[in-house]
């Protein structure tokens, strides 16, 4: 015979498109979008509503719903082959920031740079440019995704003498004979961040080098107070619905922070995934996302969760 419990559980817990009555369903206060995804969006949305058009080197934001509202307004994308081929115009640099040579072609082409770059990411740059000038024989190690935007903006500030780390793999490859630096992207993960700082120590410690390796702490604040909020608040609720953009390195490591939080985290990108996607609906609902997911979005998906019931 089922217990009481097990038929309360199912008067309150519904798979699919049914929940139950009364559900509560609340967004994140802390989610949205970060200070400089809004200091990027708003310096574009001043100039698209004076002009009506602007270039943009690259996605302003990972996140297709927000880039599809900012492509209404006027904003074109344009790629690194595209820029250069411009001339006496105005291009955003978004938040991601760039390499030296873009702002070269630049100058050269007569392209006014509305630089966009985030204030954290600007400081990484500096700090590594700084480095490069102070040692002749000196390597710098980036943690990073690889082919990132931001990654790319890094690596161009370092003369030649960074190299990338994408996993504990590439570790390895590392030289312990020569003065090394490690900094992060400014999105990636701690945790993972942390590994790589120790397993870096163990080998240049190996070696009877370890006053060769020193390594900066360059991962964006409120990237990591977010996943520390979002560890709290995925634990409130029966059911999180994470929205995020599917390319955004800090969306997929904010989702996993709440999936491992709370195994009843689902992940979507638009509100239409919400027709099709397995859910197990809980009365609590709670609704999070990425450093570049946009506010409005988070509450389109609420009122799309609310018509389910209907």
């Amino acid at each position: 015979m089922k217990s009481a419990l097990f038929y309360l559980n199912l008067r309150l817990i519904f798979f699919g498109r049914n929940m139950p009555q009364n559900t509560v369903i609340e967004i994140d206060s802390n989610s949205g979008f970060c200070a400089g995804v809004i200091n990027a969006i708003q310096t574009a949305e001043g100039i698209l509503k004076r002009d009506g058009m602007l270039y943009c080197l690259g996605d302003i934001v990972h996140n297709n719903e927000e880039m599809q509202r900012l492509t209404n307004m006027g904003l074109r994308v344009i790629t690194h082959e595209e820029f250069q081929q411009l001339r006496h115009t105005r291009v955003l640099i978004r938040a991601h920031g760039e390499p030296p040579e873009t702002y070269r072609i630049a100058k050269e082409n007569d392209i006014e740079i509305i630089d966009a770059t985030c204030k954290v990411v600007l400081n990484l740059q500096r700090t590594i440019r700084q480095y490069c000038q102070e040692t002749t024989d000196g390597q710098i190690l980036i943690y990073g995704k690889q082919g990132h935007a931001e990654v790319i903006g890094l690596m161009g500030q370092t003369d030649g003498k960074g190299k990338v780390l994408s996993d504990m793999e590439d570790i390895e490859n590392v030289d312990v004979n020569h003065p090394t630096r490690l900094f992060s992207q400014t999105t990636q993960n701690i945790e993972e961040y942390r590994e790589i700082i120790a397993a870096l120590e163990q080998r240049f410690a190996l070696a009877d080098n370890a006053a060769n390796f020193k390594h900066a702490d360059t991962i964006c604040h409120s990237v990591v107070n977010r996943a520390e909020q979002l560890r709290k608040f995925a634990t409130q609720y029966g059911t999180i619905i994470f929205v995020s953009g599917e390319k955004s390195s800090n969306g997929l490591y904010l989702f996993d922070i709440c999936k491992k939080a709370n195994p009843n985290t689902f992940f979507i990108s638009k509100i239409e995934q919400l027709d099709t996607l397995n859910v197990l609906w809980d009365k609590h609902i709670g609704i999070c996302g990425a450093t570049s997911t946009p506010m409005w979005l988070m509450e389109k998906v609420k009122t799309k969760i609310l018509t389910l019931n209907t």
